[in-house]
């Protein structure tokens, strides 16, 4: 295997404890020590690290992939890390390179997020750095674009994910909220600062609480339940209700160790502490929400919200990771009722009351699904992070601080009623559904329409899940008779486990270096040795863990390799007052894991320094610091021979290289043809092979005569007054040989190497003597660099170089020209050196004080290389890795290829490509690795050209592609079924109104869940018959994370839900007064009144909420008013009154001109709310083409939000038009193939001439690729158009 620079990570920093992210290219990176370390998480292998911090990495973050990939904006792999002294550089992590790098003084990196709030780029970066300052970065450039310094201490930050505008900072006391962030400048404003507080237990002050008329009437709630709800007080500081001054306590939130948004819901933040999980809604800036944890359970550490489901992954102090899905609480009004699945998805079939009652109680609950096996957690060993996949959020990494990461992944498993133990709390509960329908054929796959082979009549392939969503069912159940999946309970199960070097590694040792005969099967192996008596053995090449041996039971002082399979180790713990320890000496072999205790009866000695085996694998030396030395027999573990007493101390030794193989075969052959002349033996008998040398531990002879000459070794050594000994060993003698006097100016020798005819000699003050043998000649080097600590040659023949480790560094040294050609040096900025080693003729490793494995390059600059220098044991799928051309030629084939006669995951001679860009084999290379049950499904897509656009989109990890396929898939079978249907067919709407039967309802209309318009909350409409008749999707809506994408009518149910939630939490007047008005928009007009009534007589809006409440009352029986009414709407806006001018006009239904209004104030986000919630479809369309108008203005410039807009209003020719407009030709072109597979484009002029200039363009795309039969197919279909270049151009 090919040994190249890298670094095999240890145990972890504390600053490193959440610096780990898990990419859209499905790719972890994580902090570990100085170094980045890249993981791939199917594999489960390192493929690149990344070293040139100088300080610990605290944060790691990966690129966004929401932009549009051309071959000028290909798919990379950009990685951004920072470290402790505040020094970011964004990697290219393919090539291992720094595309920038900039720092903002020496302050640490407390998080890091890249931005999407603008199409115009995808190369910003906002920091924060301690104590109070967010910088705004372009990577491109490395240019700092603003600089915001805060008043208050900042720990850490977070951005709404449904508006980029909006910037939330946790502070020590205080949360601070920013509405103005742009690239454009710095937030102009300090944030507005609220603080969490809880209801005093002191009954509030009459004016500021209405919610105790509340109780009182409704006599249901217990006073001490709002000693659960949490408020946001905004502007000051509230006092503790102590001194009677306030009626509220204030919570601290020093002990808040994460802050972030669901990304869900919009509206919603997320604070973590060790004993339970806050919701608060901020539109009413109060908790909706307490997760508590157990009374046994272990404390929260990190959570991680899920964008496809609401679900929450949270981890534990004691390494569990556990899964809680939403649902809604029981009414209080009827606790016995049943708990249905449904409701633990979320949805709203719990919203139930009487007219003229109120509201039942409600709360946000999660529900434990599934918790992973705890793990032994010890002071060394603890959970560091969780990082969970952002396109599948099934599979879930966790990082310990001992360097090992666990991959765990999502499972369904069937739910049985008998076999399922009521002991687990988690299965108490009504279990979950998969999305779909059931379908036998399909086995545990629940998708329909199901796949037929296109060559069998049998059922194919099913439905891959790839994704939490292909798991559990949607959050919103529309009808009873929808049909779900069957039931499913959450299982979670360990796919892969990484480990690192372990703690506290004190030696390495390489294995024997690779030969002409150990060629097929050699492998760079390093043996470590750690303080607590492991035995690590790691692949250089690959950097992964291949053997793991808990041998010994104190520190390990040295491993020595005896063959490729087979190693010697020796430890003992520190000596006694006498300097005595009990020495172990071990024997291990690799392929059976056996091991061979030595010496076992010997009791308390002198400890061990070092074993030193010959050359030709025949005898050994044990070493001693006060004592003799023994020589050993390799072959029979039997000992040859005990130096007696007075035998002088060795202080180093070493075997004679020159009795080596090549030289023992020569020798033998000369024999073995005397005694053929002699007439003894035939030579070819007696000729014998050293191919079982380095093979075995012992030395197979054939003959007394060759054994004789095999058995005979030489080894010098030195004692404490520097003389040198010469010793020969032969059989189970030891001569004595000669003796050398030291040389002069050499103290005391500490280590030896001998390499063909040199000899290097080593000394406790950094003298280096080299003794050429053969000529006789000596030479000293003094080096001042003190104790010596090892020397070793480089492997190989003719390999001259040197390998010096001092106790400060270690250096390479060319011994021919006796010059220092390169070292390291460890320093306070980055780390001392334990040990190093040869891992290849001109790859150092070095093992170093923070327990990282450093392999170098000669010079000691690289310790990383390019991945397309590297060979990595298992191929790896990333599309990230191929070149531009190849990456898209890739993506292309997955999703169109009607060209070809049938669909084929190959790619053929359609790409003519020059030879130095073999498109064709990188790309079937990777369409080889896809799973079969992808590759079987591809081929049989049912809803044909925009599913395999989401798949690959999916494999890609290519963000803005799912967002778009995801929508536009949704409502091109939307739009399909109602140009199929035969009440809707002709209806120039893709929804009807809310006062009339929603297209996209299935199920019952006399069903409860059945919301209408009207003065109640759930009018019932008998429509059944027009239902039955009706064959529009039935299908779900997209979930709640689309938000303004949703379906009108499933957008309504989410925001009543959530204002019956508010409304079951009102505390206080200000609340009370919001939630009112919120009705009245909502249409709920006789809770609205309810809630206007409930205004005490101390209140000083006593007065004006009561003639609200008449107002209300009164207005839907007086349409004569509408135009009074009116006229006040309009002075009240525009004497600023926007909002009471807003709810009088939605009174007289005016809804559109209300929105309008909104839109001229600024107020876009609240327009599509009203017209999503309260206007017809036709109406609601007209205020959202106004809204996509001014997303596509140049100052907003999201025009990918206003083309998924579009798509929601089924306006796809309108999307073709944008698309061209912002040259995304690829997406254009494979829109227009779907439309027509989905027949919803209109048959006209207009729309010939746009899929004309469609398919010329993505044509000429094509070419530039290579793909000539693509290029063929496209030109034909623009017909007219391409009429000019198709006769230029000829294709088979």
């Amino acid at each position: 295997m090919n040994v190249v620079p890298k670094t095999i990570g240890g145990i972890l920093h504390n600053l490193n404890k959440n610096a780990s992210d898990w990419g859209w290219p499905s790719l972890l990176a994580y902090g570990c020590q100085t170094s980045v370390v890249v993981v791939d998480t199917k594999t489960v292998q390192i493929i690149q690290t990344l070293e040139k911090h100088k300080s610990h990495v605290t944060r790691v973050k990966w690129a966004r992939e929401n932009y549009h990939h051309t071959i000028e904006a290909p798919y990379t792999l950009r990685l951004a890390s920072a470290d402790n002294s505040g020094h970011i550089i964004v990697w290219d992590v393919s090539e291992a390179s720094e595309r920038s790098s900039f720092s903002e003084g020496n302050k640490p990196v407390l998080e890091m997020e890249w931005l999407s709030t603008q199409d115009a780029s995808h190369d910003l970066l906002v920091a924060l750095h301690p104590p109070y300052s967010v910088i705004l970065w372009n990577v491109a450039t490395g240019t700092k674009l603003w600089k915001k310094t805060f008043t208050d201490n900042i720990l850490s930050m977070t951005f709404d994910p449904f508006e980029p505008t909006n910037l939330t900072l946790l502070g020590n006391d205080c949360i601070l909220f920013v509405n103005d962030f742009s690239i454009a400048k710095a937030p102009s404003s300090n944030g507005r600062k609220f603080y969490i507080t809880c209801p005093s237990s002191i009954s509030s002050s009459s004016g500021s609480n209405s919610a105790s008329t509340g109780e009182k009437k409704n006599g249901g709630k217990p006073k001490g339940a709002l000693r659960r709800v949490r408020l946001l007080v905004g502007d000051s500081k509230p006092k503790s209700s102590d001194n009677g001054s306030s009626d509220t306590d204030p919570i601290s939130l020093n002990d808040c160790i994460q802050l972030c948004y669901l990304q869900s819901c919009r509206h919603h933040l997320l604070l973590l502490y060790t004993r339970e999980i806050l919701i608060l809604d901020l539109e009413i800036n109060q908790t909706v929400g307490t997760i508590p944890m157990e009374r046994t359970g272990s404390p929260f550490q990190m959570v991680y919200p899920c964008r496809q489901r609401d679900v929450l992954v949270c981890m534990h102090e004691n390494g569990s990771i556990s899964v809680r899905v939403r649902r809604n609480g029981q009414s209080s009004n009827h606790p016995t009722s049943a708990v249905t699945p449904i409701d633990q998805l979320g949805s709203f079939s719990n919203f139930q009351g009487e007219a003229g009652t109120g509201f039942d109680q409600l709360e946000i609950i999660y529900d434990l699904r599934c918790q992973s096996d705890p793990l032994r957690v010890t002071k060394h060993v603890r959970a560091f992070s969780i990082a969970v996949c952002l396109c599948t959020e099934r599979s879930i990494a966790l990082v310990m601080s001992d360097g090992r990461i666990l991959f765990w992944n999502l499972i369904t498993i069937d739910y049985i009623p008998s076999t399922i133990s009521n002991t687990h709390s988690q299965l108490v509960l009504t279990p979950l559904f998969s999305p779909g329908y059931s379908s036998d054929s399909n086995g545990e796959f629940e998708f329909l329409p199901p796949i037929k082979s296109p060559q069998k009549s049998q059922v194919a392939a099913p439905y891959p899940k790839l994704c939490l969503s292909d798991l559990i069912g949607h959050a919103q159940n529309l009808g009873n008779e929808t049909k779900h999946g069957h039931e499913v309970i959450l299982k979670f199960v360990l796919t892969g486990l990484l480990s690192g070097v372990g703690i506290m590694p004190t030696v390495i040792r390489m294995c024997p270096p690779l030969t002409t005969k150990n060629l097929t099967y050699h492998q760079p192996l390093v043996a470590v040795g750690t303080a607590t008596g492991l035995v690590q053995v790691f692949n250089v090449s690959s950097g992964a863990l291949v053997k793991e041996y808990n041998i010994h039971i104190s520190n390990i002082r040295g491993i020595e390799w005896i063959n490729l399979n087979s190693f010697f180790s020796f430890s003992h713990p520190n000596p006694n007052n006498n300097g005595l320890v009990r020495n172990e000496l071990l024997l291990l072999d690799l392929q059976t894991g056996r091991t061979t205790p030595l010496r076992k009866e010997k009791g308390e000695e002198s400890p061990i320094e070092a074993v030193k085996v010959s050359h030709l694998k025949l005898y050994f030396i044990i070493m001693f610091k006060e004592k003799a030395f023994e020589v050993w027999d390799l072959k029979s573990c039997t000992m040859l021979r005990e130096m007696p007493t007075n035998f002088p101390i060795i202080t180093a030794l070493e075997w004679s290289p020159s009795h080596n193989v090549k030289n023992l075969k020569k020798r033998q052959q000369q024999q073995a043809l005397h005694e053929s002349i002699s007439g003894n033996l035939p030579v070819k008998e007696t000729t014998p092979t050293a191919s079982h040398i380095l093979d075995t531990v012992g030395v197979h002879a054939g003959t007394k005569a060759t054994s004789t000459s095999i058995s005979r070794e030489h080894f010098v050594f030195t004692d404490n007054n520097g003389l040198l000994y010469h010793f020969i060993v032969q059989g189970s003698t030891v001569k004595d040989g000669s003796k050398m006097p030291p040389e002069s100016g050499m103290g005391s020798v500490t280590c030896i190497a001998w390499k063909q005819d040199l000899m290097v000699l080593g000394d406790t003050e950094g003298n280096l003597n080299l003794w050429d043998i053969k000529g006789k000649i000596s030479r000293n080097v003094p080096t001042h660099r003190g104790w010596l600590k090892k020397l070793k040659f480089a492997p190989g023949k003719g390999n001259m170089r040197l390998m010096i480790l001092w106790n400060d560094g270690v250096d390479i040294w060319d011994t021919n020209a006796i010059t220092r050609i390169s070292g390291l040096r460890g320093n306070k900025e980055s780390f001392k050196v334990l040990d190093s080693d040869w891992a290849s003729s001109d790859k150092p490793v070095v093992l170093t004080e923070d327990g990282c494995l450093r392999v170098y390059d000669v010079e000691f600059k690289a310790t990383c290389t390019s991945l397309s220098h590297s060979v990595l044991p298992e191929p790896v799928f990333c599309p990230h890795l191929l070149t531009a051309k190849a990456g898209l030629a890739m993506k292309y084939t997955i999703q169109h290829q009607a060209w070809n006669d049938s669909y084929t995951l190959e790619l053929s001679s359609e790409y003519e490509t020059p030879e130095d860009e073999n498109i064709i084999e990188l790309v079937n290379v990777q369409m080889n690795l896809l799973p079969m049950e992808i590759q079987s499904y591809l081929s049989a897509c049912p809803y044909g050209t925009a599913q395999r656009c989401l798949f690959a989109a999916n494999l890609f990890g290519d963000e803005a592609e799912m967002n778009f396929w995801t929508v536009a898939l949704y409502y091109l079978k939307s739009e399909q079924a109602r140009l199929g249907c035969i009440i809707h067919k002709n209806s120039t709407e893709l929804a009807a109104t809310p006062s009339t039967s929603d297209i996209y309802l299935p199920g019952d209309p006399l069903d409860p869940m059945h919301i209408a318009g009207g003065s109640d909350l759930l009018n019932l409409i008998d429509k059944k018959e027009e239902a039955i008749k009706c064959t529009c999707l039935k299908e779900p809506s997209l979930d709640c994370c689309y938000d303004a994408l949703c379906t009108n009518q499933s957008y309504k149910r989410y925001q009543l839900e959530r204002l019956c939630l508010h409304d079951n939490k009102r505390a206080t007047y200000a609340h009370t007064k919001k939630c009112a008005e919120s009705l009245m928009l909502l249409g709920q007009t006789d809770r609205a009144v309810q809630l206007f009534l409930e205004t005490e007589s101390e209140n000083d809006n006593y007065y004006v909420d009561l003639l609200r409440a008449c107002l209300v009352a009164t207005i839907r029986s007086s349409g004569a008013s509408q135009s009074t009414i009116k006229l006040v709407a309009t002075s009240l806006i525009a004497n600023g009154r926007l909002s009471e001018g807003v709810q009088l006009l939605c009174l007289i239904d005016k809804g559109l001109d209300a929105c309008r209004y909104l839109q001229t104030y600024g107020q876009w986000n609240q327009a599509v709310w009203l017209a999503k919630a309260t206007l017809s479809y036709a109406e609601c369309c007209e205020v959202l083409k106004r809204w996509v108008d001014y997303l596509c203005t140049p100052t907003v410039n999201q025009k990918s939000l206003a083309i998924l807009v579009l798509l929601s209003m089924g306006q796809f020719r309108r999307v073709l038009e944008l698309l061209m407009s912002l040259h995304y030709y690829d997406r254009a072109a494979m829109l227009a193939e779907a439309c027509s597979e989905f027949g919803v484009l209109p048959e006209d002029k207009v729309t010939r001439s746009i899929l004309e200039k469609i398919y010329i363009e993505y044509a000429r795309y094509l070419l530039s690729l290579g793909n000539k039969k693509g290029y063929g197919y496209f030109c034909n279909k623009a017909a007219e158009k391409a009429k000019k270049v198709i006769t230029d151009l000829e294709w088979s």
